[in-house]
């Protein structure tokens, strides 16, 4: 978190005021809204990834049994991610390195989390028998909103914000002080005081609002265009460092400078970059939805319809917040799919 400056002196009408606190105990054991943020956006992934999928024409939970390796394989990226960036933070002079543990501070780099989360994944889906290409597709639009739901945890670590501002929606930072000991403690301390010391633009919630859109932005793509072969997860990855790139240039807590710049900024170019050109160059329709069923597991339903036979007795398919009807009104699940492998000729593929 960066330094506090002083408050401005001109009043402020309409200003976006900050948690006065961000843990709290019960009992001994402390409740932290930062680990809550991320637990709730892990949820909401894991839930939309899982329709997604089985409305692709997976199985019914492998995307959870997938998760278990992802999650904390991306959890302990992030981290590895943010402490190598910020290594001075830990390991530098009057620094206690066993501080990198503790991730309740904050202090998750995505880019981390993602590369190595993918690696997780790809041990699931080679569990599962499935390809890690549509895994990432169906999973995409979950993981960008499971991003907007964890900066809300550095709304209440009053952390990751920009410079003072007088602008209306500006973020009010308290001074937080233990309790206990009257010392200021910015994580666990608790605001005694409503009056800000200062005002500064709320970068987090760019980030979550910036988010949101892309979100929409994948699930309206991935209607209109039937994207696979992980083009949503471009999509996906194009999108957050679009916003990322300018939203990281006006952050102003302590960060690795490469050139006077931010290394999130080169970051953010380069993994844009890669992203387009996946994008550009990858072509081709969803993959076939009997691909995705993969091996079958202990507690899984083998006695189920396949795509085919199923689309024969359900003539209504149901559909969900990822993947219902698109603009011709098709449902957008394996009925869908295989629907229009029958009646299209692989003409509409080309408007990938």
């Amino acid at each position: 978190m960066s330094a506090p400056v002083a408050a401005l002196a001109s009043p402020f009408l309409a200003n976006i005021p900050s948690p006065p606190q961000g843990v709290w105990f019960i009992g001994p054991i402390p409740l932290r809204a930062y680990a809550l943020c991320i637990i709730a956006g892990i949820i909401a992934a894991v839930w939309i990834g899982s329709r997604r999928w089985v409305a692709r024409g997976g199985r019914e939970g492998t995307v959870i049994d997938i998760a278990v390796f992802a999650v904390p394989f991306g959890l302990v990226g992030g981290r590895l991610y943010h402490v190598a960036t910020d290594w001075y933070k830990y390991f530098g002079p009057d620094r206690n390195p066993l501080d990198a543990l503790k991730v309740w501070e904050g202090g998750l780099g995505i880019w981390g989390a993602v590369a190595l989360g993918a690696v997780g994944a790809w041990i699931g889906c080679r569990r599962r028998g499935v390809p890690l290409s549509a895994f990432a597709d169906a999973v995409a639009p979950g993981i960008i909103l499971a991003q907007a739901i964890g900066r809300l945890g550095n709304w209440f670590n009053q952390e990751l914000y920009g410079a003072p501002t007088d602008l209306p929606w500006g973020l009010e930072i308290y001074r937080r002080i233990d309790p206990a000991t009257g010392l200021a403690d910015p994580i666990t301390g608790v605001a005694m005081d409503s009056t800000p010391i200062t005002v500064v633009h709320p970068t987090f919630l760019y980030e979550l609002l910036w988010n949101l859109s892309v979100f929409l932005l994948v699930i309206w793509a991935d209607r209109k265009f039937r994207m696979g072969h992980g083009r949503v997860f471009a999509l996906y990855v194009a999108g957050y460092t679009a916003g990322r790139l300018w939203i990281e240039m006006m952050r102003t807590d302590d960060a690795t400078h490469i050139l006077g710049v931010r290394i999130n900024v080169f970051t953010s170019l380069i993994v844009f970059a890669l992203a387009v050109l996946y994008l550009v160059l990858v072509r081709g329709k969803r993959e076939d939805p009997e691909l995705l069923r993969g091996k079958p597991m202990p507690g899984d339903d083998d006695t189920a319809a396949p795509p085919e036979q199923a689309d024969a007795e359900e003539p209504k398919a149901t559909t969900d917040a990822g993947e219902d009807d698109g603009p011709a009104g098709k449902d957008d699940g394996p009925e869908g799919e295989h629907a229009e492998a029958r009646s299209a000729d692989g003409a509409k593929d080309t408007k990938d």
